[in-house]
């Protein structure tokens, strides 16, 4: 019998098996993604949803990406990643520009600016990955986290998975 077949028998309870390893993901989510914020903030005054939009701009071609590209890889809404490219704009760390292949498309530019401070702010992330969530892994275990994590996102939204968002990417300017 399966754990949702168990759990079907008798009513919804704090104890419903199917509970625990959800909780257990948000719990280490939030208090990963809590960590790696404050250390960015407190090192190179970026919060980690800014040093998530410059390293996806960053990894786009010519470090140039569509706001609604860069709404789906960053998980935000279209105004959420609008406001969060203002402050990057104001900080002089992205530029906004008319769409190459569409000029009814904006895109978001990452700056000289923008690209030094996400690499001087990536010590300080690929740090904090390996303290705060890699190191709390046994090495046998990084490879099945990152397959099952895969297989998670991509069930959850199979023509949105990272890699069909990269394709789009790629052939859309």
């Amino acid at each position: 019998m399966t754990l949702t077949e168990r759990a079907e028998t008798r009513p919804l309870s704090s104890r419903d098996a199917r509970l625990e390893p959800w909780r257990a993901f948000i719990e280490a989510h939030a208090r990963i993604t809590r960590r790696l914020d404050e250390e960015l903030r407190a090192e190179h005054d970026i919060s980690l949803a800014e040093y998530d939009a410059l390293l996806n701009i960053a990894d786009a071609p010519d470090r140039r990406i569509r706001m609604r590209h860069l709404a789906d890889r960053v998980i935000l809404s279209k105004s959420g990643v609008t406001r969060l490219i203002d402050r990057l704009v104001l900080d002089g760390l992205v530029a906004r520009d008319t769409c190459l292949t569409d000029a009814r498309g904006a895109e978001a530019v990452l700056t000289s600016a923008g690209m030094d401070r996400l690499r001087r702010a990536s010590r300080t992330h690929l740090r904090g990955i390996e303290e705060h969530f890699l190191a709390g892994l046994d090495a046998e275990d990084v490879s099945a986290v990152q397959r099952t994590m895969r297989a998670v996102a991509e069930r959850a939204c199979p023509s949105g998975g990272a890699d069909a968002r990269r394709s789009e990417a790629d052939t859309d300017g």
